[in-house]
């Protein structure tokens, strides 16, 4: 014959059994709610940055108004067109550094593209790209000596 503190232990065991799966099918629901709201929600930007992205397209001009306060033109980098003007002049990234005021780690960054250069560097960067090779050779010719 059972004992009737183990028969009112399975007992209990059974209610709590039964009380938390009540409590947490609750909130098993709302997770799984919460989930599809937030698959909506990432459908929905995806698709409002396409359109973004078409309108863009269509007025270039119109859509984003320059963040600057100097109204000064932005200068477009591209690392691919870094590194190509960087093999045509002949330069090391050391001597393209030397001539943009930064270390060589931080040209090969920029044409890693690991990083983008700031807009006081754009300014050397866009100089450097008028520069043929004599002239940029007499440039880290005259940062040597001096």
């Amino acid at each position: 014959m059972p004992n009737i503190a183990s028969i009112l232990k399975v007992e209990i065991v059974r209610l709590a059994r039964k009380e938390l799966r009540a409590e947490t099918e609750g909130l098993k629901k709302a997770a799984a709610q919460y989930r599809s709201d937030l698959s909506t929600l990432k459908r929905k930007v995806a698709s409002l940055e396409k359109q973004v992205a078409r309108l863009e397209k269509k007025a270039p001009g119109r859509v984003a108004p320059q963040a600057d306060g100097e109204g000064a033109t932005r200068t477009r980098f591209s690392a691919k067109g870094l590194a190509s003007k960087r093999h045509k002049l002949g330069l090391s990234a050391a001597e393209m550094g030397a001539l943009l005021n930064v270390s060589a780690q931080t040209v090969y960054n920029w044409e890693a593209e690991k990083s983008k250069p700031r807009q006081a560097q754009l300014a050397a960067i866009a100089a450097v790209r008028s520069l043929g090779k004599r002239q940029a050779k007499a440039r880290l010719e005259e940062l040597a000596n001096s």
